[in-house]
C-alpha cells in the first residue's frame, strides 16, 4: 500500500469505529419512550449517548443544607461536601443515568434526575436525613406516670415546627417527660408516642449493609447487618438488656420497639409495616449512610418529556438546517474543494457524536448549540486553507505547490484561533456546571475533530484528486 492508501484505511477504520459506537444509541433511541421505559438498568447499552433533563424530562431539585444541624466541629463546606457523597450513593442505588448533583452557593445542592417524573418518591429518598439510632425504652415508674399525664392531655402530642416543618413534641408534652430522657413519634402518627432515654447506644454509621426482606407475618422488613465492631457493641449491649425493650429509631421516628428475647450480634430487622417501595427506599438510604445534617427542598421542577422531544426535534432541526446551508454555499463558492470540506465536515460530526457515546457523555441542548458551533469552526479552517491556496494559484505557482503552501501557510492561524477556543471550553467545563458543562464538552471533542478533518482529511483528499496527474486546473 502507499503512504496514501495506508491513511485512507486509518480513516476508514476511524469512521467505522464511530458508526460502531453510535449504533447502540441509535438502535436505543429508535424505541419508543414506552419501551425505554419498561427496560430495565440492565437493558441499557453499555456504550450509550446519554440525553440530559432538557432533552429527556425529569425532575430538578434544589436543597438546602441546615448548617446550623452540623457537628460543631465540622466547617460548612466538608458538610456540603459529604451530603453530596451521601446523596450520589442513594441516587447511584435509584439506578438514574447520568444524574447532576452538584453545589449551589454556601449551603445549596442541586439535583437534576433525568427520566425520573415521580418526584415526591426521589424527594423522600434524597432528602431523607436516614439517622438510624438505637435507644433504649424508658421503662422506670417515672416514665409510666409521664405516660399517663400525657394521654391525659386529650390532644395531638406533636405539632410542625414553623422552620424546620419537622413534627415535634409540644412544649406541654416534653415538661412531663422525666430527665435524661425523651418523647418520641411512632411511625405515622401524631398520637402515638415512646418515651427513650437519652443515651443514643448505637447508631446506623456502622452498619455493614441492609436489605428488602420478608418478615414473619409477611410483611416486608428492612435486615441490616453491622460491621465487626458494630456487631461487638451490639452484642454487648443486648446482652445487658435481656427482657428490655430497644427502640429502632430513624429520623427521629419509632419504627419499632422489640423486646431484646437474646444477645444478638451480626444482624436484625426493622419492622414498621412498610410497602415493598417503603422497605426498599429505606434499605437505600441506610446502605448510602446518613446525612450530616437535615436538608429543605426549596424548588422543585420537573420537566416533562414532551418538551424534552420538542427540543430534541428543535435542536436537530437547527442543526440540519445550519448545516445544509454550510454545505451549500461551501459547494456553490469552492467548488470541487467545497465538496472536500462537506466530506470533512460530515466526518466531524460523526467523529464528536462517536466520541460522545464512547465516554458516555450527556447531550443537552446547550450541547447541541456546542455542536452547530464546531461545524462552524470546522468550515472556518477550511476557509482560510482555500483563500490561501487562491492567493498562491493567482500568484501563478503550480497547483501542487499551491496547494501545499496554502496548507502550510493557514496552519498557524488555525492553532491559534483552535488553542485560544480550547482553553476557554476548559475553563467552561471546570468551573461551570450541568448545560455548561455539556457546552465546553462538545466545543471541545468538536475543535479536536474538526482540526484533523480540516487539515489532515481534506489534504489528503487533495492529494488524492491531484494524484492522477491529469488536473491542469483546479477549480476553487
Amino acid at each position: 500500500m502507499t503512504k496514501l492508501q495506508m491513511k485512507w484505511a486509518g480513516v476508514g477504520l476511524l469512521v467505522t469505529l464511530a458508526l460502531y459506537l453510535l449504533y447502540p444509541s441509535m438502535n436505543w433511541y429508535s424505541m419508543s419512550a414506552k419501551h425505554r421505559d419498561r427496560a430495565g438498568r440492565a437493558d441499557r447499552p453499555k456504550i450509550l449517548l446519554n440525553l440530559g433533563l432538557d432533552l429527556k424530562g425529569g425532575s430538578h431539585l434544589l436543597y438546602e443544607l441546615d448548617v446550623e444541624a452540623l457537628p460543631p466541629d465540622e466547617k460548612v463546606s466538608d458538610g456540603i461536601d459529604r451530603a453530596i457523597e451521601v446523596i450520589r450513593n442513594r441516587v447511584d442505588e435509584l439506578g438514574v443515568a447520568e444524574p447532576l448533583i452538584a453545589r449551589q452557593g454556601t449551603r445549596w445542592i442541586v439535583v437534576q434526575l433525568p427520566g425520573i417524573k415521580n418526584s415526591k418518591e426521589a424527594k423522600k429518598l434524597i432528602g431523607g436525613t436516614a439517622l438510624l439510632e438505637f435507644r433504649m425504652l424508658d421503662e422506670s415508674d417515672a416514665a409510666a406516670d409521664s405516660r399517663s399525664k400525657i394521654n391525659e392531655l386529650g390532644k395531638s402530642v406533636f405539632v410542625a415546627d414553623p422552620v424546620s416543618g419537622l413534627r415535634v413534641p409540644t412544649q406541654e408534652a416534653k415538661a412531663l417527660v422525666p430527665e435524661g430522657s425523651r418523647l418520641f413519634r411512632a411511625r405515622g402518627s401524631d398520637a402515638g408516642f415512646f418515651i427513650l432515654k437519652d443515651v443514643v447506644r448505637i447508631t446506623g454509621a456502622l452498619l455493614e449493609n441492609a436489605r428488602v426482606d420478608t418478615g414473619q407475618n409477611g410483611l416486608p422488613v428492612v435486615a441490616f447487618t453491622w460491621k465487626p465492631e458494630g456487631g461487638k457493641i451490639f452484642w454487648d449491649l443486648t446482652s445487658a438488656s435481656v427482657g428490655k425493650r430497644m427502640a429502632i429509631v430513624l429520623d427521629g421516628q419509632v419504627q419499632s420497639a422489640p423486646r431484646i428475647n437474646g444477645p444478638i450480634r451480626e444482624s436484625g430487622e426493622i419492622e414498621g409495616n412498610f410497602s415493598m417501595s417503603e422497605a426498599r427506599n429505606l434499605a437505600i438510604v441506610l446502605r448510602a449512610g446518613a446525612l450530616p445534617a437535615p436538608m429543605r427542598n426549596i424548588e422543585e421542577r420537573t420537566v416533562g418529556a414532551s418538551l424534552g422531544e420538542d427540543s430534541i426535534r428543535q435542536g436537530l432541526t437547527a442543526v440540519a438546517i445550519g448545516g445544509i446551508l454550510v454545505l451549500v454555499f461551501m459547494l456553490v463558492y469552492y467548488r470541487i474543494a467545497g465538496i472536500f470540506a462537506d466530506i470533512a465536515m460530515t466526518l466531524n460530526l460523526l467523529f464528536v457524536l462517536g466520541m460522545m457515546a464512547y465516554f458516555g457523555a450527556t447531550l443537552t441542548l446547550p450541547g447541541i448549540a456546542g455542536i452547530l458551533l464546531t461545524v462552524g469552526m470546522a468550515i472556518d479552517a477550511n476557509v482560510l486553507i482555500f483563500e490561501r491556496i487562491r492567493e498562491e494559484l493567482t500568484l501563478g505557482k503550480p497547483i501542487r505547490i499551491a496547494v501545499d503552501s496554502g496548507y502550510d501557510k493557514a496552519f498557524s492561524a488555525i492553532i491559534d484561533s483552535n488553542i485560544t477556543t480550547l482553553v476557554a471550553a476548559t475553563f467552561l467545563f471546570q468551573f461551570g456546571t450541568g448545560p455548561i458543562k455539556g457546552f465546553a464538552l462538545t466545543l471541545t471533542l468538536g475543535i479536536m475533530c474538526s482540526m484533523f478533518t480540516a487539515i489532515v482529511v481534506t489534504r489528503m483528499m487533495f492529494e488524492a484528486y491531484l494524484s492522477s496527474g491529469t488536473v491542469e486546473e483546479l477549480s476553487i
